[in-house]
């Protein structure tokens, strides 16, 4: 699975409500730090012990790097950065009940402008499994050679 590239600058403006069927009324927005065991318990039963540890260091950076999709005051998705590396952007992730919803492509505008915000002008997307959403939500391109790039040697 190869990394991507994004240019920060050229990442379309966020709209403040996720859109689509099932994803009316709700909301992406930053994480907050009493909210981290809930976020990392919720990441690690829908996702695994590799997401989950990636959003828990998420909610250690300064300011959190993790993002939240709620509805009703329910978690449908995350999505982190700077969390496996410095400029790196994810994991992200949807409730299965939930995608389809344009729920993803929020969660990632939002932690990229955050991204931009902060002094990035390029984000790396590790390891992806699916580069056309990333290709039709911002343009990423892929970085040649990438594969296995970081997640390479990984522990079982």
């Amino acid at each position: 699975m190869p990394d991507l590239l994004v240019k920060l600058y050229d990442v379309p403006v966020p709209e403040s409500r996720a859109v689509g069927p099932g994803g009316q009324g709700c909301t992406v927005r930053p994480a907050r730090a009493y909210e981290k065991h809930r976020v990392v318990g919720w990441v690690r039963e829908t996702f695994g012990e590799g997401w989950a540890s990636e959003a828990d260091v998420a909610f250690g950076n300064r300011p959190i790097s993790c993002f939240v999709a709620t509805k009703d005051g329910e978690l449908q998705g995350f999505a982190c950065y700077d969390a496996t590396c410095r400029g790196f952007f994810g994991p992200l992730g949807v409730a299965e009940g939930a995608r389809g919803a344009g729920i993803g492509k929020r969660l990632l505008l939002a932690c990229l402008h955050a991204m931009a915000c902060v002094g990035y002008a390029y984000a790396v997307v590790g390891g992806v499994d699916a580069p056309e959403f990333y290709a039709k939500a911002v343009g990423a391109i892929e970085i040649s050679g990438s594969t296995p790039g970081i997640y390479r040697d990984r522990l079982r």
